[in-house]
């Protein structure tokens, strides 16, 4: 960096990246500016159609607080820390940029569709200002087209791009950036921005978030990262079981940038490689989000349908009554309970399991009919973890209609998947405890209860419990015949994505 262009006032512009330690734009900053004022903006666009209590406004409103002080503490400036701004985001950087006289802005790269077009409009703001522009990748280990097949094209199949990922991938990949360095040369926030907004000026109110286990910032992730691996060895067993402590429970952290993702595949990397077995699951999982986030990029078309285009002609269900089922799923009212007691968890947490997403999400499809985008748009406005390339791949995944998608006639049985991952009804018990009573062997299933059985366990099936919205094998039938008459169908080469 030592050639490279020396400003005298620059900005850091945090997004999703809420860290001080191994901050790859931070750290190019702090090397190329003699002064550096750092700023986070709660865009209006992306708060103004949220709800007054939501928690991940109370997760990043928390971080901040928390990197604002990591800021103060490490550069020993009076006065440094966060400038935060409450508007439009090419606005508050365009002011910013203006009266604090700066020279060029650092950023890390967000792929999502619409943080693109945020992105072109404040770098032409910045053109007609001749302030430079330089972003960073950060938030995977590789992106965009950095893992390209023998052909020069993109991964479409999972397998191959992990094999790809892992046998590109080096130490020097996964070093942390110096971050935590010549943080002297931050700059005091200017007098009238002395103070981070609280809640309710931002407009939300209080949610739940406090009375979860959930502990925003770079030191809640540490902590979590720091047990999860007391536990990784066990991973492999454990992840697909509600009931147990297996998933690292880190992924808020991943998609707010707390801790940073080269961080955890240092960790898992070596264990991976010294025959950890469920180092090296935990790593896949890893690599599925950069893959997911390699799939966004490449081919933007999934954000508003299918990634296999031919999946848009399915037909799904529609009226009154889909959207009466859809409530249904929405509300935890299926009857199903293993499903029921996940959506109970996602709305009362912001929280899934990753097995249950997929049994839910399953569901929602392939027993309801109902088209995946509506599954996506409310994981969207309902998980804390939410990260766009990650729920589109999941729910395509689901749906069978995205990249190495699972087959169209894999179709999860929830009572079997119950029956399977929550034998003991742990899980269910905990969020559905209208069922408490039934034994092992009926609480998966409550409808072949008897009305003495149902009696001596305190359930009303219509009552304080649903009844099945729908019969398992005969939505099963269904969704074959919905599938296979769209993949029997003459396919246009106008289908083929870009």
């Amino acid at each position: 960096m030592n050639n490279e262009a020396t400003y005298t006032t620059g900005l850091m512009w945090f997004r999703r990246d809420l860290r001080l330690a191994d901050n790859a734009a931070l750290a190019q900053a702090l090397a190329r500016c003699e002064r550096l004022h750092c700023l986070f903006v709660f865009d209006r666009e992306i708060l103004d159609p949220l709800p007054r209590a939501d928690r991940r406004v109370e997760f990043i409103l928390a971080s901040l607080q928390a990197l604002d002080q990591d800021l103060r503490a490490g550069s020993g400036v009076a006065g440094a820390g966060l400038i935060v701004c409450h508007a439009l985001a090419a606005d508050a950087v365009e002011e910013t940029v203006k009266s604090l006289g700066v020279q060029a802005v650092f950023a890390n790269h967000d792929d999502e569709p619409l943080a693109l077009a945020r992105d072109a409009d404040v770098q032409a703001r910045l053109r007609r200002q001749g302030v430079a522009w330089h972003s960073c990748k950060d938030h995977v280990v590789f992106e965009r087209r950095e893992l390209l097949t023998a052909t020069g094209q993109p991964y479409r199949v999972f397998t191959p791009y992990k094999n790809a990922w892992l046998k590109r991938v080096t130490a020097q990949h996964l070093k942390p950036f110096a971050s935590e360095a010549c943080t002297a040369r931050l700059a005091p926030r200017p007098p009238n921005r002395q103070t981070l907004p609280s809640l309710q000026q931002l407009g939300f109110l209080p949610s739940n978030l406090t009375q979860l286990k959930v502990t925003p910032g770079s030191a809640g992730a540490q902590a979590l990262l720091a047990d999860f691996l007391t536990r990784i060895e066990h991973y492999q067993e454990t992840r697909d079981f509600p009931a147990l402590k297996g998933p690292s429970y880190l992924s808020v952290h991943l998609r707010f940038g707390t801790i940073s993702i080269r961080a955890l595949a240092r960790a898992a990397h070596p264990l991976a490689k010294s025959g950890n077995e469920g180092a090296s699951v935990w790593l896949s999982e890893l690599i599925w989000r950069d893959f997911y986030a390699q799939i966004l990029s490449n081919f933007p078309h999934v954000v508003q349908g299918a990634f296999k285009p031919e999946y848009d002609r399915i037909e799904w269900e529609e009226g009154e009554r889909a959207q009466t089922r859809f409530a249904a799923w929405c509300q935890a009212r299926t009857g199903y309970p293993l499903v029921d007691a996940a959506m109970v968890q996602l709305n009362r947490t912001g929280y899934m399991h990753n097995r249950l997403r997929m049994v839910v999400a399953s569901f929602l499809v392939k027993d309801l009919g109902l088209d995946w985008r509506w599954g996506e748009r409310y994981f969207a406005e309902q998980l804390i973890d939410f990260d766009l390339s990650a729920n589109n791949g999941g729910w395509q995944w689901a749906s069978s209609s995205g990249c190495d998608a699972q087959p169209y006639f894999r179709i999860f049985n929830p009572t079997s998947q119950s029956e399977k991952f929550d034998a003991q009804g742990k899980f269910i018990r905990r969020y559905l405890p209208q069922l408490a009573e039934l034994p092992n062997k009926l609480l998966h299933a409550p409808w072949k209860a008897t009305p003495m059985q149902l009696t001596m366990a305190g359930v009303e099936l219509g009552k304080n419990y649903p009844r099945p919205i729908v019969e398992h094998d005969a939505a099963r039938a269904r969704t074959l015949l919905r599938y296979g008459a769209i993949r029997s169908a003459p396919a246009h080469s106008s289908d083929a994505p870009d």
